[in-house]
C-alpha cells in the first residue's frame, strides 16, 4: 500500500482521536518501525516526545467517554486535529521516501474527513442502534487503535 495512502488514512485516525495516532507515530518513530531520517520531524521519536504523548492518548481515551467531552468538530477540537493529522500525515510520507508536505496535505484532508465523518457516524449509530454513546466511543476507540497499528506496521 502507497505511504501517501497510509498518510491520508492516519489522517483519517486523528479525525477520530486526535491524539492516539499521534502516539503511534511516536512510538514507531522510536522504534524504528518508520524511518524519519534526517527530517526535522525526527523530534517525534524522542523519549519526552513518546511519553507525553502516551500520556496525553490515554487521557484523551477515558476524557471521550466523558459527558462533558468537548465537541470533536468545535474550533479547538478541529483545529488540534488538523494540526496532527498533518504532522502524522508528514512522517508516514517522510518513512515512505515521499515529501513530507505531501504527506502533510494528506493527513490534514483525512483528519478533516475522519473528524466530521466518525461525528456523523456515531451519532447516527448512537440512535439507529439506541445504545449508550460510550458504546459507539469504544468502538470508534478500537478502529482508530487498530488502524494506528496497521498504518505505522507497513514499512
Amino acid at each position: 500500500m502507497g505511504s501517501l495512502f497510509l498518510a491520508f488514512l492516519i489522517g483519517v485516525f486523528v479525525g477520530f482521536r486526535s491524539l492516539t495516532p499521534p502516539a503511534f507515530v511516536s512510538w514507531a518513530a522510536a522504534l524504528y518501525w518508520i524511518d524519519l531520517g534526517r527530517s526535522r520531524l525526527v523530534f517525534m521519536a524522542a523519549k519526552p516526545a513518546v511519553a507525553i504523548l502516551t500520556v496525553l492518548a490515554l487521557l484523551e481515551l477515558y476524557a471521550d467517554k466523558l459527558p462533558s467531552a468537548p465537541n470533536r468538530t468545535g474550533a479547538a477540537g478541529l483545529f488540534a486535529r488538523v494540526v496532527l493529522g498533518a504532522l502524522c500525515g508528514a512522517c508516514i510520507a517522510v518513512a515512505g521516501a515521499h515529501s513530507g508536505w505531501s504527506g502533510a496535505v494528506l493527513g490534514l484532508l483525512g483528519s478533516l474527513i475522519g473528524c466530521f465523518g466518525g461525528f456523523q457516524a456515531r451519532t447516527r449509530l448512537v440512535k439507529a442502534l439506541r445504545c449508550p454513546d460510550y458504546v459507539v466511543a469504544i468502538v470508534e476507540d478500537i478502529v482508530t487503535i487498530g488502524g494506528s497499528l496497521y498504518v505505522v506496521t507497513r514499512f
